[in-house]
């Protein structure tokens, strides 16, 4: 008899579920200094526009090809196309196992800091660049070691995610995410209300919503284009995954909106969070983006900020909630192709996958400073060069992996499968797809080529965009 395949137990669950996994690190602390650099309100009308003409109809083709197909993202192809096209589901998986061995490594250095902000504040406020180094493994009298407390909380936060994976779609992940995701609201609600009532947080209210044309570039569009682009989860094998235990009368169109709402929401509410409190303590120039920011900047903010103890740790606990809720989705995944391709106990496949992946994370955060591991890397702005592990698995995965998972799911739907199929797809539930004509052309044409400029300049430049 065959196995019934799981199913989401509720629309709001799904919704949650997707939303989770879209909202991660990256709308947190990437996102603002993106949006300082781009210059507030221009970089925010620019991200909205993308999010709107490429960011959705991408999102919408993977729930819409994972729910044709009630499959794992390698079957997807195999089941829609021809079993050449699986080369795309494999990118997709291995893409996903990668960011999951080291994002899960930087789940553990946020969970380290939500206890470090509660336990012990005053050594992070008076040494933050030092605290954050002490973690990695470098220490004040220049010598360096084995960054066991790091591995530790690493290992924490993997486990944390196993207990969610193992009790399945609806027991596990869908229950997670009804309370992880209305946390992080309102964890995201009380950190706005202290941000901009800080005396001189006005200033960066206005900038963010100030439109400066002059400060618009083609390196403006870029960080935007590649912000939505990997904020969305897609080419990560995720969204094609959550689409597929979704039932035939669920409303694509709608789901889909919602998701890119509420992934826009954090990421907007982040920026007029963080910008206008670095604006009030530090100045505007102090405005930063990525680990080193969130992990080393900020505790100055939190220093000089009324109660700042206490915000800080309710900041880690928005970013352990980001993590948490991104980092799920991508073990589930990988344990969904394995489970359904390998016919594996999810219990067990759950298990020895968060095994392997800490392993490979321990290299990722060794490498940082404790261990002078390195990759090998191309790029035309720079030639061969040996970058640190941590960074080649970024470079890898970010550069290559989800761009090259996502163009040719693009080309997969846009010219094999044809828009047409994708299109009663997405009308199954019942209702009309009226952008139906402009979805194929953007399908078509438009996606593959802005994924296309993304893989270009990130290989050509040796820029970063996600």
């Amino acid at each position: 008899m065959e196995k019934k395949r799981a199913q989401w137990g509720s629309k709001l669950g799904f919704i949650l579920a997707a939303a989770g996994s879209a909202v991660g690190l990256g709308n947190i602390w990437k996102f603002p200094g993106r949006a300082y650099e781009g210059g507030g309100g221009t970089f925010l009308l620019i991200y909205i526009f993308i999010v709107l003409f490429l960011g959705f109809p991408l999102l919408l083709t993977e729930l819409s090809i994972g729910r044709a197909s009630q499959s794992n993202i390698v079957g997807t192809f195999k089941q829609l196309g021809h079993k050449r096209a699986s080369w795309i589901g494999w990118i997709g998986v291995l893409g996903a196992f990668i960011i999951t061995c080291y994002y899960s490594h930087v789940g553990g250095w946020v969970l380290r800091y939500v206890f470090g902000y509660a336990l012990d504040g005053p050594a992070i406020f008076s040494d933050s660049t030092g605290y954050f180094l002490n973690m990695l493994g470098s220490h004040p009298d220049g010598t360096v070691s084995i960054p066991w407390v790091a591995l530790l909380f690493a290992a924490c936060f993997l486990l944390l995610n196993a207990v969610v994976i193992i009790n399945g779609v609806e027991g596990g992940i869908e229950k997670f995410n009804k309370i992880g995701m209305p946390s992080l609201f309102v964890l995201l609600i009380i950190l706005l209300i202290r941000s901009v009532t800080l005396e001189g947080s006005a200033a960066g209210v206005s900038y963010m919503l100030t439109l400066d044309w002059k400060a618009f570039t083609f390196s403006t569009f870029l960080s935007a284009l590649g912000q939505a682009f990997y904020s969305l989860s897609i080419g990560m094998a995720i969204m094609i995954t959550y689409g597929s235990y979704l039932s035939q009368d669920e409303d694509l169109i709608s789901n889909t909106s919602v998701v890119c709402v509420m992934d826009t929401l954090v990421a907007v509410l982040a920026g007029f969070i963080i910008v206008p409190a670095v604006f009030a303590t530090l100045g505007n120039e102090h405005v930063g983006k990525g680990g080193s920011f969130a992990f080393i900047s900020l505790a100055k903010v939190f220093e000089q900020m009324p109660g700042g103890r206490f915000f800080g740790i309710l900041f880690y606990l928005l970013l352990l909630f980001a993590a948490l809720t991104s980092c799920v989705s991508l073990i589930e995944s990988i344990v969904a192709f394995l489970t359904e391709h390998f016919s594996w106990q999810r219990k067990t496949t759950t298990i020895v996958l968060c095994l392997i992946m800490f392993l490979i994370g321990c290299l990722y955060t060794c490498s940082q400073v404790a261990v002078p591991l390195k990759g090998i890397w191309f790029d035309a702005a720079n030639g061969v060069t040996h970058p640190p592990f941590c960074d080649f698995l970024e470079y890898l995965t970010d550069r290559i992996m989800i761009p090259v998972c996502a163009l040719g799911s693009c080309i997969f739907v846009g010219w094999v499968w044809k828009p047409e199929n994708a299109i009663a797809e997405i009308e199954r539930s019942g209702k009309r797809f009226r952008l139906a004509n402009v979805y194929s052309i953007l399908i078509k044409y438009i996606a593959p080529l802005a994924i296309m400029m993304i893989l270009l300049m990130s290989l050509t430049t040796g820029i970063t965009l996600s």
